[in-house]
């Protein structure tokens, strides 16, 4: 069947066949996603990182929807009701909807009252309805009236005969694929409150009496709605124009106009009412809701990629706090490895004794431990803590940055912290947490779950086996393009090295505790239970900074070594030279270098990675202040232009976080002068930019922001 999905797969993502066959190989040989986007180019055709994955996940597709057509083909076979004509269109079928519309009238059922009907002898009365002659059809019922069967009149026998009608048309594929177009492209959706529950349900009063179209059904909205549906809150229905649909029915089946013709028509109707809008209304709240679901997933996942790629401040001696007031800010020093060496707790925010103690604790910790910066949790007491640290006057050398601690709660009570950290408290945890989240946001986070971040959108209404799929791809495509290095790396990090996983991570932690640190990439391979598989998937994902061998800290795989060798050789000169002198790079000949195994693509990525080996793909750190003359809600007014840092992006707008411990809100329709359909193109998480206040709603806490440079001209 290989070549049957390659063949679907080339067309739906418009590649070449041999593309997609090259790629299923190597998927089915257990390689990695950026692996063969990365090392198997040539194969591949160069598809990318998100090819890749397209043509993974219809692979998946694609098989189950062989597997359910071999099981309804065994079940046909088994109760001998399968022809050559019903397993062509079951072969032919390209969907796993259109597979079931065909299976639908075969399949096991419990007693309807269509069987009710059959099993009292009444389908050739059926049959002769359907047909719609001319004639007296209650005199034709007549014949089917038996007191064995308990059909006791003409009536009796019609009512049975509807009843098989109306099965049949429920069940007709194209019937019902010309009405789920309709509900797709004509339904409505409705939503109302359940009487008695306004108070109960009062952040869904938008939707007590709602009704738009449900092809403009924003995916927010409908999650909104089905929240609350699942809250008691809101009733929800979808259903198209009932006259379109009856329409549709009528024009269809009714072939004359006489006594047949009524009772086909009065079959019709109960059809649609019965046994069809329930069916394709459940069908269409699916559809819609993995629609729904995908786009969710998608906008999480950038606003994910974009919080793990931030920029990493790098080894730098921190000390991190995480303020409080009732219990004090908890101050944790680190080394630049991002090492524990120190931690108390000071009462910034307490009596005047209290204050003084905590100014000199800082500049003493300061002072020994030669700190560089300084970050705070941005939670409760967070700007407070700020002022604080910057009345101490530190010196112009010493920053201070706010860090989002989204998350560092769950951190800190989770197994993770606890086994590193066995001797010390939550509060202890989590301000270690936010220290090395300023060092290296990717390292620190990855050892959470991802929707414990933030970044999210109704992330507990998705799919959430597809939302792991797609939060695991980004967490594992971000560590992998930044690179692990191997001597420093936490279980966690190594755990989503492409080819690695939970039990060769640990083995490489107990490896490294019980031998030292690795000297190159090849003592990978005195790793327990790390075999070649796993090593080629690996390796180049994996840094080596203090080997004697200098491709061990670059992304070259272990496997083009040799290449680079006799480049060298052929140049005369030393590889460390070759690495740093761009004069002796641009006298390679990349093309005398081409094999049957190795290409361009390969050969293009070798040469570049020599001029840049290792380098970071993430932005430079860049320090960021919040506006010094507002610290809560009460300090804003509108007109305000502020700096402020985007902390989530949904389909309605961005989140900004502009330092009064309440994120405010720019609407879509706030993000630019332009129309925009799509916030992610605009902006994304961790940016920092400037906004306008619009609105304070201090009650219901509740700030609009805008970023519309006309509008902000017009406020100013």
């Amino acid at each position: 069947m290989q070549l049957d999905y390659s063949k679907t797969i080339a067309t739906e993502l418009n590649i070449k066949a041999a593309q997609a066959v090259a790629t299923i190989t190597l998927l089915d040989d257990d390689a990695t996603v950026p692996f063969i986007s990365r090392y198997r180019k040539e194969a591949t055709g160069s598809l990318d990182e998100i090819q890749v994955m397209a043509i993974r996940d219809r692979v998946v597709q694609l098989r189950e929807l062989d597997k359910r057509r071999e099981a309804i083909l065994k079940s046909l076979e088994e109760r001998e009701l399968l022809t050559d004509e019903l397993k062509e269109q079951i072969d032919n079928a390209l969907t796993m909807t259109e597979l079931e519309d065909i299976y639908l009238p075969y399949k096991p059922k419990r007693r309807t009252r269509a069987t009710i009907a059959k099993e009292k002898g009444l389908e050739p009365l059926a049959d002769y309805l359907f047909e719609q002659p001319e004639g007296d059809v209650f005199k034709e019922a007549e014949k089917y009236i038996s007191e064995e069967k308990e059909v006791a009149t003409a009536e009796d026998a019609i009512a049975g005969a509807r009843d098989i009608i109306a099965e049949w048309v429920s069940e007709d594929t194209f019937i019902r694929s010309e009405l789920r177009n309709l509900f797709a492209q004509q339904g409505v959706l409705t939503s109302k409150v359940i009487k008695g529950k306004e108070t109960d349900g009062e952040k869904f009063k938008d939707y007590f009496d709602w009704t738009e179209p449900i092809i403009k059904t924003a995916p927010h909205r409908l999650h909104a709605i089905r929240r609350g549906e699942a809250e008691s809150i809101l009733t929800m229905h979808i259903t198209p124009p009932e006259e379109a649909a009856i329409e549709m029915l009528e024009t269809e089946y009714l072939v004359n106009s006489n006594q047949a013709s009524e009772q086909v028509r009065t079959a019709l109707h109960d059809s649609y009412k019965r046994l069809l809008t329930p069916s394709m209304e459940t069908e269409i709240r699916t559809d819609t809701k993995k629609s729904a679901d995908t786009e969710a997933i998608r906008v999480f996942a950038d606003n994910l990629r974009e919080l793990l790629m931030s920029a990493p401040l790098g080894q730098k001696a921190v000390i991190a706090i995480d303020p409080g007031f009732r219990t004090g800010c908890k101050v944790v020093c680190l080394d630049k490895q991002g090492q524990l060496i120190d931690n108390t707790t000071i009462y910034p925010t307490g009596s005047e004794k209290q204050l003084q103690n905590a100014g000199e604790t800082i500049k003493a910790l300061v002072k020994k431990y030669k700190t560089e910066i300084i970050a705070v949790g941005n939670g409760t007491a967070g700007r407070e803590t700020v002022e604080f640290i910057q009345s101490l006057q530190l010196g112009d050398d010493i920053t201070v940055e706010m860090v989002n601690e989204s998350g560092a709660s769950i951190y800190s009570a989770s197994q993770v912290a606890r086994d590193e950290f066995p001797d010390y408290d939550l509060t202890v945890r989590g301000s270690v947490s936010i220290g090395r989240r300023l060092m290296d946001p990717l390292a620190e986070l990855v050892k959470l779950d991802p929707k414990s971040i933030g970044v999210g959108q109704y992330q507990h209404d998705v799919d959430q086996s597809s939302l792991k799929q797609a939060l695991d791809d980004i967490v594992v495509s971000c560590v992998n393009s930044v690179g692990v290095e191997l001597n420093t790396a936490s279980k966690q990090l190594l755990t989503y090295v492409y080819g690695l996983g939970p039990q060769l991570a640990q083995n490489i932690i107990d490896h490294r505790n019980e031998n030292g640190p690795f000297t190159s990439r090849k003592d990978l391979k005195t790793v327990k239970r790390l075999g070649p598989k796993a090593y080629e998937q690996a390796a180049g994902f994996l840094r080596v900074a203090d080997s004697d061998n200098p491709l061990d800290k670059s992304a070259v795989h272990p496997e083009s070594y040799h290449i680079v060798n006799q480049m060298v050789k052929d140049l005369q000169c030393e590889l460390i030279e070759l690495m740093q002198s761009d004069e002796l790079q641009k006298k390679i000949k990349i093309s005398t270098y081409v094999s049957d195994k190795i290409g361009l693509p390969t050969l293009q990525d070798i040469i570049s990675e020599l001029s840049k080996p290792g380098r970071d793909p993430r932005e430079k750190y860049e320090s960021f202040s919040f506006d010094e003359s507002v610290s809560k809600v009460e300090d804003l007014q509108v007109g305000m232009q502020l700096p402020g840092i985007v902390t989530n992006v949904t389909n309605f707008g961005a989140f900004v976080d502009i330092g009064v411990h309440q994120d405010g809100l720019v609407h879509i329709s706030e993000l630019a002068d332009k129309f925009v359909k799509d916030p992610t193109t605009i902006v994304k998480v961790h940016q920092k930019v400037k906004v306008t206040v619009t609105n304070i709603d201090i009650p219901r806490k509740r700030i609009a922001l805008s970023m519309r440079t006309k509008r902000d001209e017009k406020l100013t």
